[in-house]
């Protein structure tokens, strides 16, 4: 059956029927959708474009700042109001994502961060959720600016900063989840007959409880701010704890973790430990085979056990995900061989092994075995056990560990972030704009074809030894580092991309932070985009359309040339 649908006579049917019926299908529905603005009257409100200048050295005596917060967005009434997980609408939990069972909690990490050179604080925030859209995170920022003005008005931000962990298991906060079928038929007949109200995909009322609770995280964050100094330290874990699905055109993996480390000069505050690794969280609420998990269960997946064993350590815990199309958990390396009923317990071994290695990245392998929130534990032993009855080999996650070097960051944060014009031209997405699913501001340009505008940004930390692409959705780590799908060899177009990938314009290593200020679906390259291979190129079902690639990559080739440093 794989054979088939991989076929070229199967792939060329399938973009054929989607190009063209859905194509008509788009084409037919009205486009003066609460999403749709005329071009002349589209407005970029509450954009932050960071520094006009980067600094090359740290101000005279000036100091790291940071302050935390953590806002709770766990929806504890579910059980009177409906809510609905973000992915995975499928055969699988019969079409049927309704959150029955609450495993953990759904959160948004937020810090600022300055670097004392009175160019403003930098706040970020990350939240547990598949994806956060740039309509809503504007709203964000409307709401913690006005906050901030209230008790603060002297203070005016570098840039606010929103990123999603692409966490499934979460409620649905873009709206392609939730009571879809109803949300479709209600606003096709609303689209056709000009009546009735859009409904919106996601939870209005939600999404509102979510801004506020975010935008009061945000000012609770500057208000946290303390001197410190900073650090990081970086290594490759290796490839058995990532795994590339579904996309063998693309190549590349980026195994390494970053870990920044933020310690307060008052030693009654608590340290801070910022960690960014590319791997998509693998679904905690999907149904098992067995019958013990609905797939209906709300979990903050692997990044929420990662943050709860690196605040056991007595730290605070900050998460960047990062290009992370294809790039999934390879649960593997940390399940060795053992049989869950639930998959969230799957997510828990692997964060909680990711925090490990977080903590432990400048130790030596005798410092981890004399700590007892890092070595192997009893439990860890009988699972040992378990594992050696299933003729399974159970991996020490730290044998022959080698500690990587940790180096002290000087306060600079330079940063630079610029907008993107990308067309819209994939028929599935023009369809879901007009239908009003997902918060989008759609333009209508004045050839009468549609795009979108989104957010790009890269960031320095200290002296430009930590360099950091903000990226705003899932980036296929070819356009990253380079590798075989920019080739026309390996490529389904046969062409290769017109463009360098991001280390080659930077010219620098780039540490990736994804679904950054905007959630825009996957980015792949123009050359390798075919809309009918769902096997191996699903993701394009997903993306705004066959430029997103090259539209992404020469918004950074110009904002990273309008980059001066004094």
């Amino acid at each position: 059956m794989s054979d088939f649908l991989t076929s070229k006579k199967f792939i060329s049917f399938a973009e054929k029927a989607v190009t063209g019926v859905v194509g008509k299908f788009a084409d037919s529905l009205n486009d003066d959708g609460p999403c749709f603005v005329n071009h002349k009257d589209y407005k970029n409100e509450y954009f932050f474009s960071g520094n006009n200048e980067f600094r090359k050295k740290a101000k005279k005596s000036s100091k790291w700042k940071l302050g935390y917060a953590i806002a709770d967005l766990t929806p504890y009434d579910f059980e009177n109001h409906d809510y609905y997980l973000g992915g995975y609408l499928t055969g699988a939990n019969h079409f049927n994502n309704k959150v029955e069972t609450i495993v953990d909690k759904m959160q948004c990490r937020i810090i600022a961060l300055d670097d004392s050179s009175d160019r403003g604080p930098s706040f970020f925030g990350t939240i547990d959720c598949i994806g956060f859209g740039g309509t809503d995170i504007k709203t964000v920022r409307r709401k913690f600016l006005e906050l901030l003005a209230k008790k603060y008005p002297d203070v005016k931000p570098c840039s606010v900063n929103i990123f999603s962990t692409h966490a499934h298991s979460c409620v649905d906060t873009q709206g392609l989840w939730t009571n879809t079928i109803s949300n479709i038929r209600r606003n096709y007949k609303k689209n056709k007959k000009g009546k009735g109200t859009y409904v919106r995909g996601a939870d209005y009322e939600y999404i509102s409880f979510i801004t506020d609770k975010i935008a009061q995280g945000l000012l609770s964050a500057y208000e946290d701010m303390c001197p410190g100094t900073m650090t990081y330290a970086v290594k490759d874990i290796g490839e058995e704890y990532f795994t590339n699905k579904n996309r063998k055109s693309a190549t590349s993996l980026v195994t390494k973790l970053t870990r920044l480390m933020f310690i307060p000069d008052n030693e009654e505050k608590t340290p801070t430990v910022i960690a960014s690794v590319g791997a998509h969280p693998d679904v905690a609420g999907l149904p098992t085979s067995d019958g013990c998990g609905t797939g209906r269960e709300l979990c903050g997946e692997y990044v929420y056990y990662m943050g709860e064993h690196i605040n056991r350590a007595g730290y605070n815990f900050m998460f960047f995900n990062g290009a992370i199309c294809a790039i999934y958990m390879a649960r593997g390396a940390t399940n060795d061989g053992l049989s869950f009923p639930h998959r969230y317990e799957e997510s828990m071994r692997y964060g909680k092994e990711l925090a490990k290695i977080t903590l432990s990245l400048t130790k030596t392998f005798e410092e981890i075995e004399n700590d007892e929130l890092l070595a192997e534990s009893q439990a860890t032993i009988e699972d040992m056990a378990k594992a050696a009855e299933r003729n399974a080999n159970y991996t020490l996650w730290y044998e022959n560990w080698e500690p990587v070097e940790e180096k002290k960051l000087a306060p600079v944060l330079n940063i630079a972030l610029s907008t993107v014009k990308i067309p819209v031209t994939n028929p599935l997405i023009k369809a879901v704009g007009k239908l009003n699913l997902v918060a989008y501001k759609v333009i209508k340009e004045a050839d009468n074809t549609y795009s979108i505008e989104t957010e790009i940004g890269y960031m320095e930390l200290g002296n430009s030894e930590l360099n950091i692409v903000f990226l705003p959705g899932e980036f296929c780590s070819d356009l990253l580092v380079g590798g075989d799908s920019l080739k026309a060899e390996y490529a389904y177009r046969k062409t290769d991309f017109p463009y360098p990938c991001l280390t080659e314009i930077f010219e620098k290593d780039l540490t990736p932070f994804g679904l950054a200020n905007d959630a825009i679906g996957y980015i792949v390259p123009d050359n390798d985009y075919i809309i009918g291979d769902f096997v191996n190129h699903y993701h394009e079902l997903i993306c705004l359309g066959e430029y997103t690639g090259s539209s992404i990559i020469k918004g950074f080739i110009e904002l990273k040339n309008n980059i001066s440093y004094r």
